[in-house]
């Protein structure tokens, strides 16, 4: 596993604001699920361990849709959303790497999910929901 480093980030308006453990060089995921596609939601999964909201949790609210297991939140000020519970992670985040502070990001790759057809993807390979495991 690569060492992790601390990210500082948060929404456009400051409202919100967080830390997160993960790597310089993240792997985001981009869906093409109908939300994901409308929000343009690249994530990276980090274990809830991994992440702190510092700041805004008054200034959060929540969307769901659907089965209501991913949990959309987003700041009531500007909209923004830096991050999110997956349906594929309830125990993890979906952080947003471009709400993320600068300096600390090395490199961003991007692999697709297909979650517009979400049960098969997860059939097929199911390794995702293993990102917001602690790794030992």
């Amino acid at each position: 596993m690569s060492e992790l480093v601390e990210h500082k980030g948060g929404c456009h308006c400051g409202a919100v604001r967080f830390t997160v453990l993960a790597p310089s060089k993240l792997q985001a995921v981009d869906c093409n699920c109908s939300i994901c596609v409308k929000k343009q939601n690249r994530h990276f999964i980090v274990p809830k361990s991994h992440f702190n909201l510092i700041q805004g949790a008054d200034k959060l609210t929540t969307y769901t849709f659907n089965t209501h297991q991913a949990k959309h939140t987003f700041c009531k000020i500007c909209g923004v959303q830096s991050f999110y519970t997956p349906r594929s992670n309830p125990d993890g985040y979906g952080i947003a790497p471009h709400c993320l502070d600068k300096g600390t990001v090395t490199e961003v790759s991007v692999e697709e999910y297909d979650g517009e057809n979400w049960e098969q993807t997860m059939a097929k390979d199911p390794s995702i929901k293993e990102r917001s495991k602690l790794k030992t």
